[in-house]
């Protein structure tokens, strides 16, 4: 795949942002929203302004392969990147909104560089730096789509550790959403320590084991 030069069309939103003379853009993307188990995970990345990138594009177009070689091609290339998880604690305290909305905001502040952000999605209030939303953003922004796919393959290694922690639930397939297999397992065993409670079916499942007791 060639590499992605200054006037690519996933480039539009960066220079427009460039040409007003912020040069640091980080591009923000989460993973892990949508899953019954497992983090959350968030990541930012800078560009370069003007310099080639690699052939980015939203995560969920790229094999599994594509992604992991991308994921160190993306670190390579960039000028600064950072990486948050949320463990499912903090999403059941929290609520998965804003335990993203709060791994967004932390991306930006370790980055510390960063000027302006380009966010998949909608907005995200308190933002430490001007920033703007793109709906499917990651198919939009070069930068959004390369931190979909740190985003991404980070999360998907995790859960696939935890899948020998917890052969039983097939997470290095599942990676944590609610299959039928998946769902399946959590009737038979249970929930394991990594499954968000505040989430249904586990949420139900919990609480009739309490009434059971």
């Amino acid at each position: 795949m060639n590499p992605i030069d200054y006037c690519h069309p996933m480039l539009v939103y960066e220079r427009e942002i460039w040409d007003g003379d912020i040069f640091f853009i980080a591009g923000i993307d989460e993973a892990g929203r949508g899953p019954i188990a497992g983090p959350v995970v968030v990541a930012a990345v800078i560009f370069e302004k003007g310099k080639n990138l690699p052939a980015v594009n939203d995560s969920k177009k790229l094999s599994p392969k594509q992604r992991e070689v991308l994921y160190d091609e993306i670190i390579s290339y960039a000028t600064k990147y950072s990486i948050v998880e949320s463990g499912v604690e903090e999403i059941d305290s929290l609520n998965i909104l804003q335990a993203t909305h709060k791994g967004m905001r932390s991306v930006i502040k370790e980055l510390e560089i960063a000027e302006f952000a380009l966010i998949d999605g909608l907005p995200v209030p308190n933002m430490p730096v001007l920033s703007r939303a793109i709906v499917k953003g990651d198919g939009k922004s070069a930068s959004i789509a390369a931190a979909s796919i740190l985003a991404k393959v980070y999360r998907d290694r995790i859960m696939n550790k935890y899948s020998k922690i917890y052969p039983e639930y097939g997470f290095a397939e599942n990676k944590g959403y609610g299959t039928k297999k998946h769902l399946a397992a959590i009737e038979k065993y249970g929930p394991c320590p990594i499954h968000r409670k505040t989430f249904e079916p586990v949420k139900s499942l919990l609480n009739n084991k309490l009434k059971l007791q």
